[in-house]
């Protein structure tokens, strides 16, 4: 009775460590699609857009993409974003520097859940001010797509709206 007990229990213990395991796994898999390189075309604030974007995955849990503004003008430096899965709160977060304006460093860290294939990930920038950017995978075609909406108070504004396709 008492060895049934243990294997009970060991076994028990066991499924809950691989259910943990598969939790933890389950918000990099995702993003383990981003990693490559890309063209992203569509419209930036207001601007029709082309730029060049590498991804790349790191420990399994991190990674981080670098967008250099190389086919449209004026050409920029290029911005970087860093991605982490946070396994206790099981939510990516998201450090994005941003050399467009002079404020890339003041937005603190996104957080963003995992919902199907997409990612919502909320900058909070001030009290009544934030963007809200959602990365959506679209597995048949191989492609993302990213919205980035301004919000401010109850007025939401559209600032991008792009896809990212496989560099040829």
């Amino acid at each position: 009775m008492i060895v049934s007990t243990i294997i009970a229990l060991s076994m028990t213990a066991l499924g809950a460590a691989e259910q943990q395991r598969a939790a933890d796994l389950a918000g990099p898999t995702l993003l383990d699609q981003l990693a490559g390189h890309w063209t992203m075309t569509g419209m930036l604030g207001g601007k029709r857009i082309t730029h060049d974007v590498d991804a790349e995955w790191s420990m399994n849990i991190c990674g981080s993409t670098k967008c250099r503004a190389t086919r449209t003008k004026p050409v920029r430096q290029p911005t970087k974003q860093s991605y982490c899965w946070d396994t206790k709160a099981n939510e990516y977060r998201c450090l994005w520097l941003d050399n467009t304006s002079g404020v890339g460093l003041s937005a603190p860290i996104a957080r963003g859940k995992k919902s199907g294939d997409a990612i919502a990930l909320v900058f909070t920038q001030l009290q009544r001010e934030a963007l809200h950017t959602t990365f959506s995978y679209d597995r048949s075609s191989d492609t993302w797509r990213i919205t980035i909406d301004d919000v401010t108070g109850s007025k939401t504004d559209r600032f991008g709206d792009v896809k990212l396709g496989r560099a040829k």
